[in-house]
């Protein structure tokens, strides 16, 4: 065996131990976090700092395929999905298998068992250098082996995942029971509720204004409650614009009074001479 080939140095040491840390802290806080989207970000590190284990051994396709499909495509997707949907202190975080813990703990440990054990009858009689292993290509070579020596447990592995995909689906789908109701039917439980039939009046009607924050006013010049975001009226950021349009639409009422009278004295005139 030739040991220049199998010796590690410095800098590969160093970057091992550091980015081997890393990837450990980050699979424990994918278990170990309380929020699922601070755990989906740990794994997403961890799969990153494993894409550079690759790349560092010079398995470039493996590297690529680590960052572009699980971390960039698979890990962002259920981070999203975490995001948007949401899982908030409100959902049941009960058991609703008993004695799951127990049985993942010695699943868990019998895997660890085999893990070691694997690791320890493992023997190296010839160790084949990165150069000799991607001589004609590193696609190349994985692609001879996966289609060649591997091709049954690629094959079986690919029909498993297919499986587990078609069961999680038929698992997770849901029969209607109930008939499903019809649009009629909704906007005549709408229309018997009380609700507000038509859509909502825009802010700032009649109150020459277009902020979200103004209400908008009726034309006898009260606020109307509906025109504003409840939200908004909660955090107490509604302007008061009631006595200012009250004033302003008064004062406009007295100059179209007067413009009245004032014609109305125009024709008078108009019609002595």
């Amino acid at each position: 065996m030739n040991t220049a080939a199998t010796a590690t140095s410095t800098g590969e040491a160093v970057q091992f131990w550091i980015l081997g840390i890393v990837a450990v802290a980050g699979a424990l806080a994918t278990v170990l976090m309380k929020k699922s989207v601070h755990s989906a970000l740990s794994l997403a590190g961890t799969m990153i700092v494993l894409a550079v284990f690759y790349l560092a051994n010079g398995a470039y396709f493996l590297g690529i395929v680590q960052i572009v499909v699980y971390t960039g495509a698979i890990m962002m997707l259920f981070l999203f999905v975490v995001m948007l949907v949401g899982v908030t202190a409100a959902d049941s975080l009960k058991e609703t298998l008993k004695g799951q813990r127990w049985l993942a703990g010695l699943c868990a440990l019998g895997f660890g068992i085999l893990l070691i054990a694997g690791i320890g009858n493992a023997s190296l009689k010839e160790f084949t250098g990165l150069g000799q292993a991607n001589s004609g290509g590193n696609v190349e070579g994985l692609a001879a082996l996966v289609f060649t020596k591997y091709v049954f447990a690629f094959e079986i592995t690919g029909a498993l995942l297919i499986t587990a995909a078609v069961g999680a689906m038929v698992l997770t789908h849901r029969e209607r029971t109930e008939r499903a109701v019809t649009q009629r039917e909704l906007a005549e439980r709408r229309v018997r509720s009380g609700k507000q039939v038509p859509p909502l009046p825009a802010p700032g009607v009649y109150a020459r204004h277009n902020a979200v924050d103004v209400p908008g006013l009726l034309p006898d010049g009260t606020p109307s409650e509906l025109t504003v975001n409840p939200t908004l009226r909660a955090r107490g950021q509604i302007r008061d614009v009631s006595g200012t349009a009250l004033r302003e639409l008064a004062a406009l009422e007295q100059r179209a009074q007067e413009w009245r009278e004032h014609g109305r004295s125009e024709d008078a005139k108009g019609a002595g001479k």
